[in-house]
């Protein structure tokens, strides 16, 4: 049933504002007019008798908010609120999120160093500073030697109790608690299988390999169904190398040092033995291996070359991209330098070489985008998936040209330099530029003449 406080059907679109502002403007005139009569006190009225008897005149007009400061956000004597109404004092009605807005301090927690197991299991008591922290975050801050995603492993396998009952991963701790961690996190068994899958080996010894991975190639499988694990670079070389692989990196990724994007291709070094394999990681982290890539991006840079220095981390949206607009990434470094401008039919691009002292996630694409300069193909960081031809110059005759697509990252690992573990000697390897990635340089020159820098 409708409201007899309703406006008409025909006005309730209609603002109110206008006559609430005129309303509370005349009860603040007519306020201030019966103080200055003397008619009004300041102080709050005392509470009135009951009498039989009828007032002589009508009483003074009060605003209907003076005493009702529940309901107000301005007053008759135009403050924010009323003068008996404190602002600062206790709410009203407590908020019942108040308490789940604090967020537990995960610095405050202390790291167990000396956490041996006895029988294969390490049992310790939650500290007070765990209150409301999740158990596997509390595991992987508390544990140096789990991460988080270990920490979860652990939990799924049934190998963590608290206070005797079965672990959860979301589980908030209250402090005090019993932990105990049986075993060590078990993951699950190698999928990857031996795939006769051919492999363009640009050098072998017997310590390592050097291989020119083609484009769309995974280096490695997951911990997932083997049905989708097909076709990576380890399953095509436990074909053709056998055992004869380093196990440093454990039973996912045996022999492989470093690793490539799945769209890039180019050359990826692999170790046949544990001792090639870690002296080879020592030299990536002291960056006393080389490694130069071809990369075709879209404009032409304002200079000829250039250095970035961008710490790189996870997007914090889209977590499978990588980006250098947050605080607290790590430290990467590439230098670049343009081979070619190109401007033909389909507009303007530039061929650059890019050499890189870090080899972080995304790393050159990340870098070039940041620069304005997406590369082609690169859909993740900007770059489009059609390229359309350009509008034709005045006075020449139109050409119709169908859009192209690059259905990769035109991203090359073309040279490889270092000094050979074992032998000291050094190998400068290269590779040239695929055959579909030539093509499609060819499409962009067009009849037009690439300039060089």
């Amino acid at each position: 049933m409708p409201s007899k406080n309703m406006l008409p059907k025909g006005d309730r679109r209609k603002s109110v504002k206008a006559e609430y502002r005129a309303q509370r403007t005349l009860a603040q005139e007519r306020a201030a007019a019966l103080r200055e009569s003397g008619e009004v006190s300041d102080r709050p009225e005392s509470p009135r008798s009951h009498s039989t008897e009828q007032p002589t005149e009508p009483p003074p007009v009060k605003s209907p908010w003076a005493h009702n400061p529940s309901l107000v956000t301005s007053g008759p004597e135009s403050g924010k609120m009323p003068p008996e109404y404190d602002t600062q004092s206790t709410r009203r009605y407590a908020s019942p999120y108040a308490a789940a807005t604090e967020k537990p301090n995960l610095d405050s927690i202390q790291v167990l160093e000396d956490l041996e197991p006895g029988d294969g299991v390490r049992s310790f008591t939650a500290e007070p500073a765990a209150n409301g922290v999740r158990l596997d975050a509390y595991l992987a801050k508390a544990i140096p030697d789990i991460s988080r995603a270990r920490a979860v492993l652990l939990i799924e396998n049934s190998q963590v109790t608290v206070d005797a009952k079965p672990g959860k991963a979301s589980h908030k701790l209250k402090g005090g608690e019993l932990i105990e961690i049986e075993g060590d996190p078990q993951p699950q068994p190698l999928n990857a299988t031996p795939e006769d899958i051919p492999l363009t080996i640009v050098y072998e010894d017997a310590d390592l390999a050097v291989i020119d991975k083609p484009a769309g190639m995974m280096v490695h499988a997951g911990s997932g169904a083997p049905e989708h694990n097909r076709g990576t670079l380890v399953n095509a070389l436990l074909f053709h190398l056998g055992k004869g692989l380093s196990q440093v990196g454990g039973d996912l990724r045996p022999g492989i040092v470093h690793r490539l994007d799945k769209q890039t291709s180019g050359l990826i070094v692999v170790a046949k033995n544990d001792l090639t394999h870690r002296k080879l990681g020592e030299m990536f982290s002291e960056r006393r291996l080389r490694k130069s890539y071809l990369a075709l991006v879209h404009g032409w840079p304002a200079q000829n070359s250039g250095t970035i220095s961008l710490p790189i981390s996870r997007d914090a949206v889209r977590r499978t991209r990588m980006t250098t607009r947050r605080a607290g990434g790590r430290t990467a470094v590439s230098h670049w330098q343009v081979l070619e401008r190109m401007e033909g039919p389909y507009g303007r691009f530039t061929l650059l070489s890019v050499r890189i002292e870090t080899g972080r996630t995304h790393q050159i694409r990340v870098h070039l985008q940041s620069l304005g300069h997406a590369v082609v193909g690169d859909t993740l960081y900007g770059a489009p998936r059609l390229i359309p031809a350009a509008a034709s110059p005045k006075g020449s005759p139109r050409v119709q040209l169908e859009s192209l697509e690059l259905e990769r990252n035109f991203l090359h690992a073309a040279e490889l330099e270092f000094t050979h573990p074992r032998s000291g000697e050094k190998l400068d390897l290269r590779a040239p530029l695929p055959a579909e990635l030539q093509q499609f340089l060819e499409q962009l020159r067009g009849p037009a003449k690439a300039s060089k820098p």
